[in-house]
């Protein structure tokens, strides 16, 4: 992390077509097992949208609609059930015993998730909420008896007093961002999103397409989830070099900045309905495979997440400003003027596949009502 904020970036695209040929080490497979084993375990649904293919000039577009996980509306609960799992399976292994309080600033769907973890395993949990989170938001973390702390100030502020709380007895950060020292318990949160990845698979493979997608794109806030599909799609031994697009707010582009400037920085956010993904910093964990995975990233305006949520849910699909981030993103990288060099950045060919991953449903982020 950075001392001082990077100013936000001029340029709305950036690419790296050389991405395509790095590799790294899979997720174990443990992970999906565990997802598996849960009560109300069942994997959320992959929706074609031909419309949408057409309108984007592609063979295929299929949504992958986190609306519904695990009870929540947004995809954050398989990173925070198996990191709590892990965390706490540590815990009894180095002997600790007694009541522990999971600790976590948020942005709004993994405080929630987090809350949920805790509240259905009988363990208290302290949220910490930055200023521009929908009260509504707030209160649903609330609602699954976790102790709630209004931030006044932004993301990085909330995270760096929830990590304080969290030097308490018996406490810890669940925190789904990383920072030297501070690695672990990210890296179990981005290991529990590869279970979505695998779904992908499984899912685009019964319809036949076993090579995989073309093209993926992945809402970015500090990179996590990122990092997750840029692990699952670059540790492939095989199958199609699949394309990877990270989409961030015009105010929050601390990926894109770090991606033009060649390291990580920190950048000074301002105002978006994407409350998901107003962060200012990148992961510490996450920005290696951000910088060395990703082959595109891109920015999106406000009015252009509420245009392309208010399209998903004509064709049926809930999102908030954050999941329908990537289709506004794709409409952005492969349409208008200068798409067909963007198209070749990203090795498209005439009929491509591409997955939009919806990360969260409406009722996630009350931002999105508001604005329809």
């Amino acid at each position: 992390m950075t001392e001082e904020a990077a100013p936000l970036p001029t340029a709305t695209w950036y690419a790296r077509p050389a991405a395509r040929a790095w590799t790294c080490p899979p997720v174990c497979a443990e992970v999906r097992h565990f997802h598996a084993s849960l009560p109300h375990y069942a994997p959320t649904p992959l929706v074609e949208v031909p419309s949408i293919a057409a309108e984007l000039g592609v063979g295929r577009v299929f949504v992958k609609d986190e609306s519904r996980r695990l009870g929540l509306p947004a995809f954050k609960a398989l990173g925070a059930t198996w990191a709590v799992h892990r965390t706490l399976a540590e815990r009894t292994a180095r002997g600790a015993s007694g009541q522990v309080t999971l600790v976590t600033a948020t942005d709004g769907n993994h405080g929630r998730a987090v809350a949920r973890t805790a509240r259905l395993l009988g363990r208290r949990a302290h949220v910490f909420v930055p200023q521009g989170v929908h009260p509504s938001a707030a209160a649903a973390i609330a609602a699954e008896h976790a102790e709630v702390t209004q931030v006044t100030g932004a993301y990085d502020e909330a995270v760096r007093l929830a990590a304080e709380a969290a030097a308490a007895p018996d406490a810890v950060l669940v925190q789904d961002t990383a920072w030297p020292g501070y690695e672990q318990i990210p890296a179990w949160i981005v290991e529990g999103y590869s279970t979505l990845c695998a779904e992908i698979d499984e899912q685009l493979g019964a319809g036949g397409i076993v090579a995989g997608p073309d093209l993926v794109a992945v809402p970015v806030g500090v990179g996590s989830l990122a990092q997750a599909v840029v692990t699952h799609y670059r540790s492939r031994p095989s199958g199609r070099a699949t394309a990877l697009l990270s989409v961030e707010p015009e105010a929050a582009a601390c990926v894109l900045r770090s991606l033009s400037l060649g390291e990580a920085v920190s950048v000074t956010t301002g105002e978006t309905t994407m409350a998901g993904l107003n962060c200012g910093t990148p992961s510490s964990i996450a920005w290696p495979h951000l910088k060395n995975g990703l082959d595109a990233a891109v920015l999106v305006a406000d009015a252009d997440s509420a245009r392309a949520a208010g399209d998903l849910a004509a064709l049926g699909l809930s999102s908030g400003p954050c999941g329908a981030a990537a289709l506004a993103g794709v409409r952005t990288a492969l349409t208008g003027p200068g798409a067909d060099a963007r198209r070749t950045a990203l090795g498209l060919g005439p009929d491509p596949v591409a997955v939009l991953l919806n990360t969260e449903g409406a009722a996630a982020n009350p931002h999105s009502t508001d604005e329809h």
